[in-house]
């Protein structure tokens, strides 16, 4: 018989349950542990559900006769998300308490869309589901069945202490619009960015700090803001840092490799460019074409599938580029040193050979694993300088050459070509900012540029000669509605687009071309990239619409994208570039995993999805580096173009600058306005005043937050400011024990009756 544990009389717990059960010297029943606890009637009842729910939860088996304690997985748990691994989520039970210490099974969820189609995960790490599991010979399996509450929310923001001593938290995100009161400080001061999450269930009990991370607007935490915020990996565990070094002391073979130390190649890169994964060499051909070469970094060789290393990078996905750090997809004992090409030193490549014809054509390709030893990396600047002033080594004026070959072709191909603006942001030594500027474009750039597609064209088309595997980057036409919204706006300057005709990069081309005024011609462009689809990874192909090519594939990075590491390895299968085995405790080869052999779409959906994250992290550090910039300007009025009109206000865009920021509806005047969606624009109901898409106007700067990024504007002749500050803090009142708002709409928000 089991020992009766000493315990008062009532309802026990599960942990006390659990401990009985465990203690108990034959299989203890529920009779047995309603007498062990001294329970009667009602509590009989509740025990059998507690018990039930105990069972439901995998914490013991579900025989009513004799329970056991079991700590396994049950069929319908409850799952937390702790991963993702090429875009399907990775789960553990949310509440794991084994007899030992063993560690909680991992579980792939499986998400199925209509029929056949599988999407790429909605779930994101540290979400809760309930989800039926399955054991399988692969491994444990669980198919969502509903998406729960989170426990805890982490949000990021900063600590601002009132008059009163009251703590808030001010948002770092531009579509929070109020700071929610701090519960708890746990250490924090005023203007520390913390962590922060919900202090209880109802809004009104606030939030606590779990997190101290320091002050908001020191250099580098504007880039800290969306790593945090955007979930990107940045730092690398002590075993993979312990394979990354073994594989940098892997050996040249050179009798395995093609050595091309004796080519003057050269890099040309950024001048604060931290790794280098190209470089470059051309020469006369004899025949009016050339002969040239595209030397990429042999990552493969080093980053190899199965091992640690490579379950980082592929979880990476993509380097991230902040104006005051790079977040790398490798260690930088791979990334800044043993991959990167740099100048002087013995260095593994992927070799792409190339033969060009004098019309630019590419008539043949050669991949092969080769040792260089790059001649020099030269700045884009420098380069340009060179050739301008006729100072240039024939390496550069032979590369030179080839590129107007190239060019010539890319010209009668006729890519899309739209010359839009790309900000800068300049920073000294101490992370500060000392400028933000436009990036100047020099044929310099063109001139990699062109050599670097000619090798993504090369390595697609040599794969598929092999019908090997291929990660295309593939760019889709643009889909009917959004035609149809571009041809509307066209027509707005006059301007048709037929819609029953095939449409081309060279459409477009054309509308841009045949407009003199440059104002005109900015707002053209603009519309029509806002018309293009995302471009995107994926096995099948479906040609490349923005550079008019029917296949392409990036190889030309793969120190920072792990797609250009696939096509690698793809072509290591297909051509037969494996090198000999490592002695190191490495895995043995470079080529494909089985995994990625038999199937690159789900891979694929995870590297769109990271370069996707990357981009807007990006994205929201340069809007926060350029509000710093303009914080201390507030008030200046500045010439602006309109670049987008929605029912809530305007967009605009500071020229020269690139500082966008909104213009909201409250301030544009008395009178109501109309959204006219076809024209984008605002239409005044009474006297007809209209806010267009490429208007030039006047505008003052009424709010640049840091921390948002959110600039805010409103018309230079307006009197008094009506803007409402970002992160106001919620009116609260005391009443009784409890801190209470307001009810009902905000007395700025009129009501907008609808006809039903």
């Amino acid at each position: 018989m089991p020992r009766k544990p000493h315990t008062v009389p009532g309802l026990p717990t599960r942990k006390q349950v659990l401990d009985f059960i465990q203690n108990s010297e034959v299989p203890a029943g529920k009779r047995e542990i309603a007498k062990a606890f001294g329970l009667k009637g009602q509590e009989k009842i509740q025990l059998k559900a507690l018990l039930k729910d105990m069972a439901d939860e995998g914490l013991i088996d579900g025989n009513r006769s004799a329970f056991h304690r079991l700590g396994g997985v049950p069929k319908v748990t409850v799952l937390r998300v702790v991963d993702t691994d090429d875009g399907e989520a990775v789960a553990v039970p949310d509440t794991w308490q084994p007899d030992d210490a063993t560690p909680p099974p991992r579980l792939r969820l499986i998400e199925r869309g209509p029929g056949k189609v599988r999407p790429r995960s909605a779930l994101r790490k540290g979400d809760r589901v309930l989800a039926r599991t399955e054991e399988t010979a692969t491994g444990w399996i669980a198919h969502p069945m509903k998406v729960l509450p989170q426990h805890s929310e982490q949000v990021m923001g900063v600590v601002e202490i009132d008059k009163s001593g009251k703590g808030w938290l001010a948002p770092v995100d531009k579509r929070e619009r109020h700071a929610p009161p701090i519960a708890d400080l746990g250490g924090a001061e005023h203007g520390q960015l913390v962590l922060a999450e919900p202090a209880g269930k109802s809004p009104r009990s606030g939030v606590k700090v779990t997190a101290v991370l320091g002050d908001p607007l020191a250099p580098k935490a504007f880039s800290l803001i969306a790593i945090h915020k955007h979930g990107i990996p940045n730092r690398f565990g002590e075993d993979v840092l312990a394979e990354g070094n073994r594989a940098a002391r892997l050996p040249l073979d050179p009798q395995a490799r093609e050595d091309l130390r004796h080519l003057p190649i050269v890099a040309i890169d950024p001048s604060d460019a931290r790794d280098h994964d190209d470089a470059i060499w051309a020469a006369p051909d004899g025949a009016g074409g050339f002969t040239a070469l595209v030397a990429i970094a042999d990552v493969s060789f080093y980053v190899r599938p199965g091992g640690g290393l490579d379950g980082e990078a592929r979880k990476r996905g993509n380097s991230v580029y902040f104006p005051d750090r790079v977040v790398p997809m490798l260690p930088e004992v791979l990334s800044a040193d043993v991959c990167s090409l740099r100048a002087g030193e013995d260095r593994a490549a992927m070799a792409c050979h190339l033969a060009i014809d004098a019309q630019g054509r590419v008539t043949s390709w050669r991949f092969t694993r080769a040792i260089v030893r790059i001649q020099e990396v030269i700045a884009y600047e420098e380069a340009q300088r060179r050739i301008d002033a006729g100072e240039a080594a024939d390496n550069l004026t032979h590369l030179w050459a080839a590129w107007r070959a190239l060019a010539a072709a890319r010209e009668s191909r006729d890519p899309l070509d739209l010359d839009l603006p790309e900000r800068r942001v300049v920073l000294d030594e101490q992370g500060r900012i000392t400028q933000i500027a436009l990036r100047e474009r020099l044929d310099a750039h063109r001139v990699v540029e062109d050599f670097m597609i000619a090798a993504n064209v090369a390595a697609a088309k040599a794969l598929e000669a092999k019908v090997a595997p291929v990660v295309y980057r593939i760019h889709e036409p643009p889909n009917r509605e959004k035609l149809v919204a571009l041809k509307d706006y066209l027509a707005t300057f006059g301007r048709k687009l037929a819609l029953g005709q095939v449409i081309t990069p060279s459409i477009f081309n054309r509308f841009i071309k045949d407009i003199a005024d440059e104002a005109e011609k900015a707002l053209i462009m603009e519309a029509v990239l806002r018309s293009q689809t995302q471009a995107y990874y994926g096995p099948r192909n479906a040609g490349h619409f923005g550079l008019a090519l029917g296949s392409y594939a990036h190889f030309t990075s793969p120190i920072r994208r792990y797609a250009d590491l696939l096509v690698h390895r793809a072509l290591v299968d297909a051509y037969g570039l494996e090198q000999p085995r490592p002695a190191a405790d490495l895995p043995p080869t470079s080529g494909l995993s089985d995994r990625d052999r038999a199937d690159l779409g789900r891979v694929s959906e995870a590297l769109s999805a990271a370069e996707r994250r990357a981009m807007e992290a990006e994205r929201e550090t340069i809007d926060r580096y350029v509000a710093a910039w303009l914080s201390a300007r507030v008030g200046e009025v500045f010439d602006c173009r309109v670049t987008g009109v929605q029912r809530f206000g305007l967009f605009a865009t500071i020229l020269g600058l690139g500082g966008d920021g909104l213009v909201p509806i409250s301030v544009l005047g008395a009178e109501r306005f109309s959204h006219d969606e076809k024209a984008q624009a605002l239409v005044g109901d009474r006297t007809g005043t209209r806010f267009t898409l490429g208007d030039m106007l006047r505008l003052r700067l009424a709010e640049a937050n840091p921390l948002t990024g959110a600039l805010k504007f409103e018309p230079e002749d307006i009197s008094g400011s009506y803007i409402e500050p970002r992160g106001k803090h919620l009116p609260l009142k005391k009443k009784g024990n409890h801190l209470v708002g307001q009810r009902g709409r905000p007395g700025n928000i009129r009501h907008q009756g609808r006809r039903r």
